[in-house]
Parts: structure tokens; sequence; C-alpha cells
């Protein structure tokens, strides 16, 4: 059973290590620096592993402090959360929300929606990372992404729909007049260049309809594979070949012309964006308030 003595020296722990140093982190604390040394020395001594790196001038995590370091201050944080829930009555969004998002998406459509939410709420602290591959956010610290595909409840972790948006097969005017015209059947793209997503080391299918309205996924000829929907659109707008993207990525070059849509008949299919967080968060207020403003600008069709 763990000591009020053991959680104290977590918490100094913490201190330090987001301080840099013992003396700032006992200035945080008001005690002393010496009493800072003393607890994370029997911090050590009871996990048997040494967590910083010393010299004179600094203090830097080890391996494994780094580690344990980032499975602390999650704990700590989800403390201070719950406090926060309680003294605000449920009601106000305050502390700081972790919110991991597709690259190009995030930028252009949600964070512009984050941004705007924190002048409502200016107790409300962000941490975001763009990335476009699926992670597990119990594991990565990760209090909401944002991701599409379909994706299910599974493993602890609840999932919203938030839209759905449509996807279009495109590629520049060039790139069709230096190949002699746009594919006028899916079979013709095995004559095309084509740039596709990549995901965990393999490249991700394209989605079409067949002749009774039916979902196919088939994987196209992948000539380049590129990881980023930014970079499939600027390789895509170079003349690289044909790629399949969400709308939201592509209208305006489709408006402007830079891009030409095609197979369009085939090309209906639409993909989820979902809102997916650990179970254990789904009380915190900061929390229910942006799935409810993504939900709320979901339905306006203004994640699109």
């Amino acid at each position: 059973m763990a000591h009020a003595e053991q959680f104290t020296g977590v918490a100094i722990f913490v201190a330090a290590a987001r301080a840099g140093s013992f003396t700032a982190a006992a200035d945080r604390l008001g005690i002393t620096k010496s009493a800072v040394g003393k607890s994370i020395a029997r911090l050590e001594q009871r996990l048997a592993i040494k967590l910083f790196h010393r010299t004179t001038r600094k203090i830097t995590l080890t391996v494994d402090g780094a580690a344990y370091f980032a499975s602390c201050a999650t704990a700590l944080d989800g403390i201070a959360d719950a406090e926060l829930a309680l003294q605000n009555g449920h009601q106000v969004p305050s502390g700081r929300l972790r919110i991991d998002m597709p690259a190009a998406f995030g930028r252009g459509v949600i964070l512009p929606i984050l941004a705007e939410l924190t002048q409502t709420y200016p107790e409300l602290t962000l941490t975001l990372t763009f990335t476009d591959n699926l992670i597990d956010p119990i594991e990565e610290g990760i209090d909401l992404l944002i991701r599409f595909g379909e994706i299910k409840e599974t493993g602890g972790l609840v999932a919203k729909l938030l839209s759905r948006e449509r996807l279009r097969i495109c590629a520049s005017p060039a790139y069709l007049a230096r190949k002699g015209g746009a594919p006028a059947s899916i079979a013709d793209l095995e004559q095309h260049a084509c740039i596709v997503g990549y995901r965990r080391n393999t490249p991700m299918p394209w989605r079409t309809v067949d002749t009774d309205g039916k979902e196919v996924r088939f994987a196209p000829p992948s000539t380049y594979e590129v990881g980023d929907g930014d970079a499939v659109l600027a390789m895509t707008l170079a003349g690289c070949g044909i790629c399949q993207l969400p709308s939201f990525l592509v209208r305006e070059s489709l408006r402007s012309g830079a891009l030409v849509s095609m197979l369009d008949a085939v090309s209906t299919c639409e993909s989820g964006i979902y809102a997916v967080w650990p179970q254990t968060r789904h009380l915190l207020p900061k929390l229910r308030k942006v799935i409810d403003v993504l939900e709320m600008k979901g339905k306006a069709g203004l994640l699109s």
C-alpha cells in the first residue's frame, strides 16, 4: 500500500523534472533545495533506478526517469483535472487538454475552432500535436484524438462520429496532358502514376463503389507513398500523379483549376471524421466541451 510520503516524493520529482533544477523546484514548492534532493534520493532508492543525470549546473532525466515522468505527470495532471472539475461544478472547461489530430485537417479545420474556444474559456490550456498515424491515446497520454476512417470503440476507448467527408480522385491538368488524358475507368489507373497515403509502413488503399453501389477498396499503383495529406496534395499539384484525398484538402485547388476531379461516378465514398478518447477521461468538462463544439460544427457542415 502506498504511503502519503511516496505521493509527495512523486510530486517533488515531477516538479524537479519540469523545472530542470532542484533549486527552481524548491522555489516553486516553497521548500529547501536540500529537501528536494533528499526526496528524490529516497524515491530513487525505493524504485532502485536513477531518475536524473546530475551536474553542477543542471539535471536531466535518465531514460528510466523520462518514462517514469511521463506516467507520473499524466497521473498528477489527472488528479488536478478532477479537483478543478469539482471546484467548477463540472461546468467550466479549464486545465490542460492534450489533442492529437491529422496534420492537414488539424491545421486547416480543427485549429481555428480550438483557437476560438480558448478565447471563450481562457482557463483552458492546450497541448496540440499533429500526426496522421492512429496512436493509442492511453499509452501516449493523449486526451483526445481526431481521426479519419471507420473507427470502433475498443480497448477502453470511446469514438464519436463528428462528420463525413467525400473522397475525391484528382490530378493536375499538366499531368493529364502529359499522359494523354484522364483515366476513363479504375482499371486505367494501372497505366498512371499514383500518390497514395502511407501508414504504419503500408500504402493505403483507395475507396470506390462498384456498379451495385457497394464499396470496393483497391490498391492503385503506389508510385509515391506519402505519410502526410499536405504532402500528397503538394505532389499532386506538382504534376507527379493522381491522388485520392478528402474534399476539404482539394476543394480550393478544384475551384481554381489547379486540379481536375475524375472518376466521379465511382469515387463517391465518404470518410468518417471521429473524435476518440480514453473512457476514463469522459467526465472532464474540458473534454466534453471540446467534443460538444466539434460535434456541433460537424452537424452544421463546418468540418469540411
